[in-house]
């Protein structure tokens, strides 16, 4: 459970970082608003991200499923964009979280009482 916590955080640190540089990089070029388009949609997954690591051990269902399908989102739409080691990175972080969360997922889910 804290591993899956940690690769949330840590997937948050990392987009977080890329997202400054990204917005860093608009003022570097010509093309401004497509960097701080990506900065922006990347700091909010950042945000996501965190949000997940910080209430995921609290056995919210809702947030578990939003973790999951946050998740699912990230593997999906880098298939979708061009391609690189980058991406492959990304991709393997976001599956290395995905799995344990699915597999642990008793332990993340608040437990059901038949009253």
């Amino acid at each position: 459970m804290k591993v899956t916590r940690v690769l949330f955080f840590l997937t948050a640190a990392i987009l977080a970082t890329i997202s400054i540089l990204s917005f860093l990089r608009a003022f570097m070029g010509t093309d401004l608003r497509i960097y701080i388009i990506y900065s922006i949609l990347m700091a909010g997954d950042a945000a996501c991200m965190l949000i997940c690591g910080l209430f995921l051990d609290r056995k919210i269902k809702l947030i578990f499923w939003f973790a999951v399908t946050l998740l699912s989102l990230n593997i999906i739409l880098t298939v979708f964009d061009q391609f690189g080691l980058a991406d492959l990175l990304f991709l393997l972080l976001n599956l290395i979280t995905l799995v344990p969360l699915l597999i642990f997922r008793k332990e993340f889910l608040p437990h059901e009482t038949n009253d």
